[in-house]
């Protein structure tokens, strides 16, 4: 393989990336994408037709940019969501992307009745009103004559797969949630019995592992500008192809994607169906291989909404992290501020933000630290839950803030090692279509970190105490989070 073109299918932008033998990035491309929100309630599609437009345009750049035809294109992308698509792989409707809330009812009685447990108990995943098995029973309901027509009730980059191969199949990786069955290869008849969808068994795509491959068809080529025959391989979804991207290859290594939410994931031997029901398990298509994902809802959306009600903007963070001392001169922040509450590394609808330590000689600097403190401690506890025991990779647009970097190595007492970018997913992506092909590859150069921030001991002392403190304070606030219909009142 002497170039590949590593396609990323993300939920507010679409890139292209053409790596080389070594790695190198020769050029990137992106686009925005928009969500839709329809007249129901709770509503957030995307248009998949839309979206292939302008896949074909951030290749056809990338393309125009360099000059070269790469020898394999490899998909990633969004997970969860359900993408309705036809025997031609045409979409049927919208696709209902992952932060579509209409499937909240529905999961609020399956939670009542004990199903989202007992799903969990059998394949380790806890389902959120985004994730498919609540949508496709949202649409069973609502739009079951859609759900007759449709061939295949998917994900993401197993859509644009089919449409670029006329393939239909999926990977270990989303097969693996919410309708798995635990081996990381099949579904469960149990699941779909749980959910009322066992009469839909026949929209779930093949699973082929390690990944579907298949040369691109003349549709295909035509859409993206590339011979026709060009080998295609689809997954796995964006969390597991950034663990790829990141190096993060060994049983207790684990990554840390700061973004607008925070993607802690840890590659486990076991799946873990015991403890409190958080987060979810991928499958890697290899043997007692799963990564243990906690996907908290707090990340750098909860930075931004501090930053913009105290009228800053992104770069007063590291002058802040520089003004105000560790501790934030004993301001101290639960960072829970997304309106669904939080999902990991424990569910709870209602959970709610808290700052505590104000006094009027607070500043603007301490109450950006300790949100960014915060932050780092709620890593640290998904973390702990889902078992990380060796290194700590990190990604995302958080990264670009080396001293925010800081903190979070200071707190998880670990040394942070940061991915080679850019566009670790769209690497990932590469690497596991090498990998699935029998392609030679240099894993360990594609990976190299492109530096490592260690952690400050004198600081360590200081944000073990802070760390108990957050502990302690999270369990004393959930008595006191709204009970159900009280959120507003």
């Amino acid at each position: 393989m002497n170039t590949a073109l590593g396609i990323d299918v993300g939920t507010s932008v679409v890139k292209a990336v053409l790596f080389d033998a070594e790695g190198q990035a020769l050029a990137v491309r992106g686009t925005p994408l928009e969500l839709a929100h329809a007249a129901v309630p709770g509503a957030v599609e995307q248009d998949f037709e839309e979206i292939l437009v302008r896949l074909g345009t951030v290749v056809g750049g990338v393309l125009a940019d360099t000059g070269v035809t790469p020898d394999l294109v490899a998909l990633t992308g969004q997970g969860d969501g359900c993408w309705l698509t036809d025997a031609d792989h045409r979409a049927v409707r919208p696709a209902l992307s992952w932060l579509d809330g209409r499937g909240a009812e529905l999961l609020g009685e399956w939670t009542g009745s004990g199903v989202t447990e007992q799903v969990f108990r059998i394949n380790g995943s806890m389902m959120f009103p985004g994730a498919p098995a609540p949508l496709l029973a949202w649409l069973d309901r609502h739009e079951p004559g859609l759900l007759d027509r449709s061939a295949t009730a998917g994900y993401c980059k197993d859509a644009v797969f089919g449409r670029l191969t006329g393939v239909r199949a999926t990977d270990p990786s989303d097969s693996s949630m919410p309708f798995g069955d635990g081996t990381g290869l099949g579904y469960s008849d149990e699941v779909l019995r749980l959910t009322g969808l066992g009469h839909r068994r026949d929209l779930l795509a093949p699973i082929i592992s390690p990944l579907p491959v298949a040369p691109l068809h003349a549709g295909g080529a035509a859409l993206l500008g590339l011979p026709e025959g060009t080998h295609v391989c689809s997954g796995p979804f964006d969390f597991p192809a950034c663990g790829r991207g990141g190096g993060v290859t060994e049983v207790g290594d684990a990554l840390l994607i700061v973004g607008t939410t925070l993607g802690c994931l840890v590659r486990v031997d076991r799946l873990a169906t015991d403890g409190e029901p958080a987060g979810f398990h991928v499958a890697t298509g290899e043997p007692d291989r799963w990564l243990r994902a906690m996907p908290a809802m707090v990340g750098t959306a909860t930075l931004e909404w501090v930053l913009k009600t105290l009228g800053l903007d992104i770069d007063a963070v590291d002058v802040a992290l520089a003004s105000s001392p560790p501790g934030a001169a004993g301001v101290e922040v639960l960072p829970y501020l997304a309106p669904s509450g939080e999902r990991a590394p424990f569910v709870d609808p209602h959970a709610s933000g808290q700052f505590t330590g104000i006094t009027l000689t607070t500043t603007r600097h301490d109450l950006v630290r300790a949100t960014c403190e915060g932050l780092a401690y709620a890593a640290r506890h998904c973390f702990e839950v889902a078992g990380r025991s060796g290194r700590l990779v990190a990604c995302g647009g958080g990264t670009r803030s080396e001293p925010w970097m800081q903190v979070f190595a200071d707190v998880l007492g670990i040394p942070l090692e940061l991915a080679r970018s850019p566009e670790v997913g769209a690497r990932g992506a590469v690497l596991a279509a090498a990998a699935a092909l029998g392609e030679e590859i240099d894993v360990a150069a594609w990976t190299a970190p492109q530096g490592v921030i260690d952690p400050d001991p004198a600081r360590r002392e200081r944000y073990e105490e802070g760390y108990r403190r957050y502990r302690a304070h999270l369990d004393a606030a959930r008595a006191f989070w709204p009970a159900p219909g009280r959120r507003d009142g």
